[in-house]
């Protein structure tokens, strides 16, 4: 039970917020660099720049440019860069046989990095959206999203991934078992190092919106993603699938969106004490950046905010598109 502190004026609680010095001493929780994962855009071609006109300062890079990026974000002290590719529409089918390609943009990319900047962890989406001709995260069978045919893809996906050097395997899909048959396959063709950070409670969410555009997957999507995605109302369902992944071998659990779902958070931090991520998702990032280019908010203030609310609702960690600006301020 937590003890009765005493009446005003012998509890003042402004005193320990008089000035900067004191604030510091009593502040509860801290951001720092290491606490961030840069997720980027992929695209073909060289020495491409292109701007996600729906993420303002966000762009997709081509190969040579994404390892600058690396360079870039090993520089500041970020431990992490995901990668999520922009996959030309003439290589989506129905089978989505790209999405395990040895030479498809994320393994290209993957081993770039890997020879350039051995040492900044890289973390791959597996997913079959930015592959499907349907924009769906699994295949789709008469109108239905089947769960076991596409676990059976995602696994090949993985593995593909992990042969290519990748650190962190990130499943997003949301069909069920496919945390267990990424463990037991990455276990059996030795890739026992290889860690998997599941998108374990991911929300049907309409905050993924300039994410879609960003990988091309927004007019290829037919219907929407409620079958597999979490219903927003929902939150012990959360804790479930946690437990469910965490059992079947996820090194680390993500809450997506981040913002809207920080209770998420909290609650999967205090149920499971195990390392807990949010993805401060595409239509988040928006809000703030598209806000700050008006001039109606101050951007770098709401930007480092925003991200102490994670650390704040125990988030061991964070991926969000702000993570060089947020470096650069932290490394000032």
């Amino acid at each position: 039970m937590r003890p009765t502190q005493a009446a005003f004026p012998a509890t003042r609680l402004r005193r320990t917020r008089q000035s900067a010095a004191v604030r510091a001493l009593v502040q509860e929780n801290s951001l720092s660099v290491g606490d961030l994962i840069w997720p980027v855009f992929l695209r073909d071609g060289e020495d491409v720049v292109e701007p996600v006109p729906s993420m303002p300062g966000v762009n997709r890079l081509s190969v040579d440019r994404v390892v600058q990026a690396a360079r870039e974000a090993h520089a500041l002290g970020i431990p992490a860069i995901c990668l999520f590719p922009y996959t030309d529409p003439s290589k989506k089918t129905a089978d989505c046989a790209e999405a395990w390609n040895p030479d498809n943009l994320s393994n290209t990319a993957t081993r770039a990095i890997k020879d350039a900047v051995p040492d900044i962890a890289i973390m791959t989406d597996v997913a079959l959206d930015p592959y499907n001709s349907m924009g769906h995260d699994g295949f789709v069978v008469d109108g239905k999203i089947i769960n076991d045919e596409t676990v059976e893809a995602l696994v090949k996906q993985a593995l593909s991934q992990a042969r290519a050097g990748a650190d962190i395997i990130g499943p997003s899909d949301m069909m069920d078992g496919r945390i267990g048959a990424m463990r037991s396959a990455l276990e059996s063709e030795g890739f026992k190092d290889v860690m998997l950070l599941s998108y374990a409670a991911k929300y049907a969410s309409a905050f993924y919106g300039p994410f879609r555009d960003a990988v091309g997957a927004s007019g290829a999507l037919k219907g929407d993603k409620t079958t597999y995605q979490m219903n927003p109302a929902n939150s012990d369902e959360a804790l479930r699938l946690i437990e469910r992944d965490l059992a079947e071998g996820a090194d680390m659990v993500m809450v997506k969106p981040g913002m809207p779902y920080l209770d998420i958070c909290r609650r999967v931090k205090d149920a499971f004490g195990a390392p807990t991520f949010a993805y401060q998702v595409s239509g988040e990032y928006a809000m703030i950046a598209g806000a700050a280019q008006n001039g109606w908010i101050d951007g770098d203030k709401a930007m480092m905010e925003s991200l102490m609310c994670f650390k704040r609702a125990g988030c061991d960690g964070v991926l969000s598109y702000f993570a060089p600006q947020v470096a650069r301020l932290l490394n000032a």
